[in-house]
């Protein structure tokens, strides 16, 4: 089987993520996947990993006639069995390309739940809304990386009846614990044996970075020492906003901005805690990641993020600092009995084999292309 892959772009996001784990570990189908714009990220990667690439070079936020025109040439040339599209602007432009070259699977990806004015591009809202109103003619199926973004786009006006939920998975070879990563950046970092937290993701008004400044403010201010490293795109000292938060709440000291690594295994076995602080969500990946190592997980309840830690960690409202603040103190406080929180980091890593393996996702994808919704 062949399926060709539609996707927006391939710069480092959540969405671009899953697509190279699927294309890159899934040897029983030929993959090929094109860019609406450059190759960012990933395309060199899964290049080395044997998959096809084909960026159309396309300006961000616009489509040019030359781009549609090649894409319909790749389509008609390759003959896939499959195409996948990957975001809103690729459901809607891959989509209707695909049709008309006369492929009749087509498969549209949502990879968010909510959109809102003011988080969300006003271009990409007016895209959904149009995805919308064309959904009931267009894909064969609609596949949702969680629960809450198929309630919301079943709202938004998505054909209810093509709606699929296919959580994502993960490489729990990469993914595991390791206690030598652990000892090696806690030296690195000079934490010793401090309670050390963290969060890995971007900085992104969605993400609610001062949602857990303000937590950790409060921790502060019951007198607990504490370490917690911020790792992502934009999380640096040129971030003049970030670094002025810090030093309102006098939290210079106790927090490390790391910026982008490509070591995101080992910083998970790292911590003690994974904090995910955001006010939206669909599917965030950091937290079966930081789980898979083993590292227990306090969450905002944003999308699927209660779905995905269940009984193993702490669920919060979000946008409440003082609900986080209150969590990750009783995080630290189960700590202090070594066999209980043994038991809770091998329930966490448990979770993620049973319910989010790579391998389990890419079965359902193929269910999903074998047999898709009738026309």
């Amino acid at each position: 089987m062949k399926t060709v892959h539609i996707i927006s772009g391939l710069n480092d996001g959540g969405a671009e993520a899953v697509l190279y784990r699927l294309c890159s570990s899934d040897q029983a189908v030929k993959h090929h996947v094109i860019s609406l714009m450059d190759e960012g990220k990933y395309g060199s990667l899964l290049c080395r990993a044997g998959v096809e690439v084909s960026c159309l070079n396309m300006p961000r936020g616009r489509v040019t006639a030359g781009g549609l025109w090649q894409l319909w040439r790749l389509l008609r040339q390759s003959r896939p069995q499959a195409v996948q599209t990957w975001m809103y602007h690729a459901d809607l432009v891959g989509g209707v390309i695909a049709r008309l070259t006369g492929i009749r699977q087509v498969f549209w990806g949502v990879h968010h739940t909510a959109l809102d004015t003011g988080q969300s591009r006003r271009s990409t809202i007016r895209v959904a809304g149009l995805c919308a109103r064309i959904s009931a003619r267009v894909p064969s199926a609609i596949i949702c990386c969680a629960q809450k973004a198929l309630e919301v786009h079943r709202n938004l006006g998505y054909a209810p009846e093509k709606l699929r939920v296919i959580p994502n998975g993960y490489d729990l070879v990469r993914f595991r614990v390791d206690g030598a990563a652990r000892a090696r950046l806690r030296a690195e970092w000079n934490t010793g044996d401090c309670w050390l937290m963290g969060m890995v993701g971007r900085f992104d008004p969605q993400k609610d970075h001062k949602n857990l400044l303000d937590a950790l403010a409060i921790i502060k201010s019951h007198g607990v020492d504490f370490y917690c490293v911020l790792v992502g795109h934009g999380l640096d000292q040129s971030n003049t906003q970030l670094t002025a938060w810090l030093a309102e709440r006098n939290l210079t000291r106790e927090v490390r901005l790391l910026g982008q690594r490509t070591d995101i295994p080992d910083v998970m076995n790292a911590l003690d805690v994974h904090v995910l602080s955001s006010s939206s969500e669909a599917f965030p990946n950091v937290v079966a990641e930081a789980m898979a190592c083993g590292t227990p997980v306090v969450v905002t309840d944003v999308g699927d993020a209660a779905l995905i830690v269940g009984e193993t960690g702490w669920i919060v409202p979000p946008k409440d600092p003082k609900a986080l603040a209150d969590a990750l103190l009783q995080a630290r406080a189960a700590m202090r009995d070594g066999t209980v929180w043994q038991a809770r980091c091998a329930a966490a890593r448990q979770r993620v084999e049973i319910h989010f393996s790579l391998e389990r996702m890419i079965e359902r994808y193929h269910l999903a292309w074998e047999r898709a919704a009738p026309e």
